[in-house]
């Protein structure tokens, strides 16, 4: 009687056991698929996918799919999916972004964690390590898709870009008609963008600013700083690619220009507001420089806001080595230590994903970012987005210098502290900003692929 309990205990641990285990998903409700040729055309230019095959020998297969965000985009296109191979179950799991870099990265490490996963290139080095390559050919990624190149690791790709994302001048469109200006005073120089942020400031009787031209308080210098070098060709890291190149000529202009806005012109300033995006909803600043997500922000936060956005200025009316540096929204991971089964369905997802446009278009839109993918360049709904289409003309002419540690804008933060509000000169601000970047880094694995921008050949 003993050893029948026993047995019974045992087999119910086994079993819990495996309830547990991430890597036996339940296929509950799944049917064997025995039809290979679907009928289907084959899917996409460079990057094929063709539904005409059995996917896990139609046997019923379950994975996991992890995000922070995005899960209706992703759920349409695994619904898309599913009906193409009922044998298949693709769970989507949302985890919150504050949790998110928690979990994963200790999921990942064991066979129980989720076969793909939303990704972000600020991770790169947490993650990179757990992410199997992916089971496309890079030289057809390369012709469908922009950036391929700077995500190369010993010829495999683990990730890419499906959108590109950088930094604009959002402007008030109340206060851009009342300073009596139209759309033909749309700055595009640096020179030109001085004099319209001086009419769109206002002052009360006493000098005291009450509507700031262009406001850069918060986050607005380190956001800008790391990517205005470019304009005149000076890279954000040495020629090593490990050294970052903040005590520079150019960084020093470049930060006398910003700080003279606020000094010399008088269209800013540090004690008007703690937060340039607050302001601009509020109506209180007529410019600022955000990157794309402040039109999320603009619609889900101050939808009564009238606003419009322009390419940031740059120094001549000659095209610069770069307008700006960008980051991209990065595709899912696979992860390598799935069992292989997992893993193949979730290569031939992606390959549906990256072959299709629908998933680059509605990610794209959902972040207000440029699609990596070239076929989208000229799409209507694309461009009927005022961000996207300021980013469409010269969309090729931004800089990814890689997933750089995260001193290079936290130093650049303090640094703008320092200058506009500690009153210390500029040079030695930023002497003293490259000396604490060094020893922040000193230990970080990175490498810069700014080499690899289309235009690199061309630095001056």
């Amino acid at each position: 009687m003993k050893k029948v309990i026993s047995i019974l205990v045992i087999l119910c641990l086994f079993f819990v056991l495996g309830a547990c285990s991430g890597s036996s998903q339940d296929v509950s409700g799944l049917k064997k698929d025995d039809k290979s040729d679907k009928g289907m055309k084959v899917i996409g230019e460079n990057v094929k996918f063709n539904p005409n095959k059995l996917v896990n020998k139609g046997e019923p297969i379950a994975i996991e799919l992890w995000t922070w965000g995005g899960k209706d985009v992703f759920q349409k296109q695994v619904d898309k999916y599913q009906k193409i191979y009922p044998n298949v179950k693709i769970k989507v799991v949302n985890q919150p972004w504050e949790d998110y870099w928690t979990k994963l990265p200790l999921q990942l490490k064991g066979k129980n964690g989720p076969a793909m996963f939303n990704f972000h290139n600020s991770y790169h080095s947490n993650t990179i390590n757990f992410m199997a390559p992916y089971d496309i050919p890079t030289k057809a990624l390369v012709k469908d898709y922009i950036g391929v190149p700077a995500h190369e690791i010993n010829g495999s790709v683990y990730y890419i870009d499906y959108a590109l994302n950088s930094g604009n001048i959002y402007y008030n469109k109340k206060m851009w008609k009342a300073a009596g200006l139209t759309d033909s005073d749309i700055p595009k120089t640096w020179d030109q963008f001085i004099k319209i942020a001086q009419k769109l400031t206002k002052k009360d009787n006493k000098g005291k600013i009450i509507q700031s031209g262009f406001d850069l308080n918060g986050d607005g210098y380190k956001a800008m700083i790391a990517g205005l070098g470019y304009q005149k060709g000076e890279l954000l890291f040495k020629e090593d690619g490990k050294t970052v190149n903040f005590y520079n000529k150019t960084t020093i202009e470049n930060t006398k220009m910003l700080y003279d806005l606020y000094k010399k012109y008088e269209v800013g300033s540090p004690n008007f507001s703690d937060d340039s995006t607050k302001s601009f909803g509020n109506e209180q600043s007529a410019m600022v420089y955000k990157w794309g997500w402040m039109e999320g922000e603009l619609k889900n936060n101050y939808p009564d806001v009238e606003w419009g956005v322009f390419q940031t200025p740059k120094p001549s009316k000659d095209t610069p080595f770069a307008y700006d540096r960008y980051n991209g929204e990065s595709t899912p991971g696979i992860n390598k230590n799935a069992p292989k089964d997992q893993q193949a369905v979730a290569q031939d997802f992606l390959k549906f994903l990256l072959a299709g446009e629908e998933f680059s278009k509605e990610f794209s839109l959902f972040n207000a970012s440029f699609p990596a993918k070239k076929s989208l360049s000229d799409d209507p709904d694309i461009l009927a987005d005022p961000v996207l289409k300021t980013l469409a003309p010269n969309i090729d002419h931004y800089i990814w210098p890689g997933a750089f540690p995260a001193p290079v804008e936290t130093v650049s933060g303090k640094v703008a502290e320092e200058i506009f509000y500690n009153d210390v000169d500029i040079k030695s601000a930023i002497k003293s900003g490259q000396v604490q970047m060094e020893k922040d880094m000193k230990n970080a694995n990175f490498k810069s692929v700014e080499s690899k921008y289309k235009f690199f050949s061309k630095k001056q």
